[in-house]
């Protein structure tokens, strides 16, 4: 699969991997891309990424162990330093430029993944993507403190890249990324700063309005009993502080309705 009988060097990959491989990198095949591969010591990747993606990409290998200059004989540009280390990487950036996709296949900590994926960001060509593997350790010991794993951090992106709604605090989103892409064990970053810095907006057609009546709680019985009250005490409404109070009524019978329904598909069995 994507050449891996091929390399002459041994390669070590799950199963389930190549059909991640194949969605994600098959559009770059036959393009002249820059390539980079984090962890690249044994060689055999290498050349399994040249047998795919065609003589004409750019590939560029990281590692930390010096042992990983010998590629350079074959082809490869190949650079030595610890991704945890941000001052190794903005060398890196100021020596290779920009890049069309980026797999970390390093050493899997989440310092790393992390550092990784804050710092290389910004050199991603349009429509490139970061793509880090075996994301599978942030449920794993002996790759860091759990709370800040890389799975939490992609969580938090996530949070970042919903902030950009319109009627949510924009000032804390992030424009960096415009999509997240999750299957077992890899995480993909795209990249289309076009599309990740338009400006939400509410927009129609301009159709004809038919004022239908929104049916969102209707099964909703306490809401209903509370539209029944509010009605009867309309007289009510001029008083300070009511709407508020409606408000947070309704949001109650909301959240004590859902909460008891919802309740099971976020326990640790499903």
């Amino acid at each position: 699969s994507l050449g891996l009988s091929q390399s002459p060097y041994k390669s070590i990959k799950h199963s389930t991997y190549f059909e991640v491989y194949d969605d994600l990198f098959s559009r770059y095949r036959g393009k002249q891309i820059t390539f980079v591969e984090i962890g690249v010591l044994g060689g055999g990747s290498l050349f399994m990424w040249r047998e795919f993606l065609g003589p004409q990409a750019r590939i560029i290998g990281v590692d930390m162990n010096p042992n990983a200059k010998k590629w350079e004989s074959e082809g490869f540009e190949i650079y030595i330093g610890n991704q945890s280390d941000e001052l190794f990487w903005q060398d890196f950036k100021k020596q290779v430029g920009r890049v069309d996709v980026i797999l970390d296949d390093g050493g899997h900590t989440f310092e790393q993944q992390i550092i990784t994926t804050e710092m290389l960001l910004d050199i991603i060509n349009d429509h490139g993507m970061l793509v880090v593997e075996d994301t599978h350790t942030s449920y794993m010991d002996g790759f860091g403190y759990r709370r800040f794993s890389f799975l939490e951090y992609v969580k938090r992106f996530i949070d970042k890249i919903n902030q950009r709604y319109s009627e949510f605090d924009n000032t804390v989103a992030d424009q960096r990324v415009w999509s997240i892409q999750t299957y077992e064990s890899f995480v993909a970053f795209h990249i289309n700063r076009n599309a990740s810095n338009l400006i939400s907006e509410r927009t129609d057609n301009g159709g004809e309005y038919d004022s239908a009546e929104g049916y969102r709680y209707s099964d909703n019985q306490a809401l209903k009993s509370l539209d029944v009250l509010v009605r009867k005490l309309n007289f009510l409404k001029y008083i300070p502080g009511i709407k508020w109070l409606d408000a947070k009524a309704r949001s109650y019978f909301i959240v004590r309705k859902s909460k008891r329904r919802l309740k099971k598909y976020f326990s640790s069995d499903s």
